[in-house]
């Protein structure tokens, strides 16, 4: 098993920046990507950003703004948000693959004009 905890989000105006982080504990030697998704109200959820080994993918909605990061000694999967936008409010989730998927709990992100 897997247990991924989110910190992080929060309230911030148009143009802002936050910074989600994500923990993994766990059985995380069976984890090869961890990412982002995120879920607007009435919206599907989507993904973010994603990172393995040896490269990142970004939604193209997020590309050139988000940054996914991992520091593999903490066992921590980071997303940089800048130049945030009223679109950008969602809910975001923590994302492990492993054997299975694995999610964290979610934590909002409002993003005001």
């Amino acid at each position: 098993q897997v247990q991924l905890v989110e910190s992080g989000g929060g309230s911030v105006q148009a143009g802002g920046s936050l910074r989600l982080s994500c923990a993994a504990s766990g059985s995380i030697f069976r984890i090869n990507a961890m990412g982002w998704y995120r879920q607007a109200p009435g919206k599907q959820r989507e993904l973010a950003a994603i990172i393995t080994s040896g490269s990142t993918n970004y939604a193209d909605s997020v590309k050139g703004r988000f940054t996914i990061s991992r520091d593999n000694a903490k066992n921590t999967v980071y997303l940089r948000m800048n130049s945030l936008k009223p679109e950008d409010t969602a809910v975001y989730y923590c994302y492990a693959a492993g054997v299975r998927a694995y999610w964290g709990q979610g934590t909002l992100v409002t993003v005001s004009s």
